[in-house]
């Protein structure tokens, strides 16, 4: 065997380990959005679920004994937490939903904190699926500075005190996590708008820019 041959053989080694780390990466990511989401729709119903699934478990210990395995617990669990998030998305559409969801409204808005995440939580996602009027809901803001853009989603679009100018609210998530990021107030003529959808602005910020449109408006109307 010549010197040469175990550093001819190395980058080889190492094409292969990166093709083999980018091929296992999605999957590792998917198993760990899909493992927590089980995990915690699971969860939810899991303290109805436990207790009961022992209960049938030990009146018929032959026939049903096998539902106390955990993974079976969680699993009926996860079944029990989507059958009530489709009862509610059902009732939603009906008159009694409708009633019984104004009057959970009410009791929550009584609780000093927790009237402050409903309502505001309740608000955002009603906005996204509006448009805000004088804007695009997505739109690219100059952040951290003008040479670069930021994806971001206009919430609301309010008026300067004194002057009249309109400013949009903008959150602009992070990647891969678009439940955290940032919240900045832009005024409305330095927006660069877009024809995203929120699906696709969404898609583009999970995969770090590796699902996106063709092109982008990079640079405003009357900007060099």
């Amino acid at each position: 065997m010549s010197p040469d041959t175990p550093a001819a053989s190395r980058p080889s080694l190492q094409r292969l380990f990166l093709t083999g780390l980018l091929t296992l990466l999605p999957i590792w990511l998917t198993w760990v959005v899909i493992k927590f989401v089980f995990v915690l729709l699971s969860g939810i119903s899991s303290p109805l679920v436990v207790p009961l699934s022992e209960r049938v478990a030990a009146s018929f210990p032959d026939s049903l004994g096998w539902i106390k395995v955990e993974w079976m617990q969680a699993t009926i669990a996860l079944l029990a937490t989507l059958l009530v998030i489709l009862l509610v998305g059902v009732l939603s559409r009906r008159v009694i939903g409708q009633r019984l969801l104004r009057w959970f409204g009410a009791v929550i808005r009584r609780i000093p904190l927790a009237s402050v995440i409903y309502d505001s939580a309740k608000k955002l996602l009603d906005i996204l699926q509006t448009q805000p009027g004088s804007t695009q809901r997505v739109v690219l803001i100059d952040f951290p500075h003008r040479d670069m853009k930021s994806v971001g989603l206009v919430t609301r679009v309010i008026r300067e005190h004194g002057t009249g100018r309109e400013l949009a609210a903008v959150y602009v998530p992070t990647t891969p996590n678009p439940t955290s990021g940032y919240l900045e107030i832009v005024p409305v003529e330095l927006l660069t708008p877009t024809d995203w959808t929120v699906d696709q602005a969404m898609s583009f910020i999970i995969s770090g820019g590796a699902v996106a449109p063709d092109s982008v408006p990079f640079t405003r109307a009357g900007e060099r």
